[in-house]
């Protein structure tokens, strides 16, 4: 029982130091204030700091969904259960992904048509 105790102390600290973590990985290029920010180069700072945070939340998704699987020992609903978690991780992954690639694709095709 002890050592259930321990690595579920240990489970718990890994999970909640994750997001800080994440943060080592350093800080989103700010633009300089002399510098004419445009609506572009807003958009780009801001997905460049809330990308960090979804990779994270991904990340932390899928961990739960495997904590579900290892815990569930064979119980059909646990299974179940562990399962919807990684399909709305899958789900979210790609709907993240595309959310973050509409900029781009509207700065593409704006610059190609001389507006940017």
């Amino acid at each position: 029982m002890n050592k259930k105790i321990i690595a579920l102390t240990l489970a718990s600290a890994t999970l909640l130091a994750l997001p800080v973590a994440m943060f080592a990985i350093g800080q989103p290029a700010i633009p300089q204030s002399n510098q004419a920010l445009s609506v572009i180069g807003i958009i780009n700072v801001v997905l460049s700091f809330l990308w960090p945070l979804f990779i994270g939340f991904a990340v932390i998704m899928f961990i739960i969904a495997a904590f579900f699987f290892v815990t569930a020992q064979g119980e059909a609903d646990k299974v179940g259960e562990a399962r919807q978690f990684l399909i709305w991780g899958v789900v979210g992954v790609a709907v993240g992904i595309l959310a973050f690639s509409i900029p781009y694709v509207v700065q593409f095709t704006l610059c190609q048509g001389g507006i940017c």
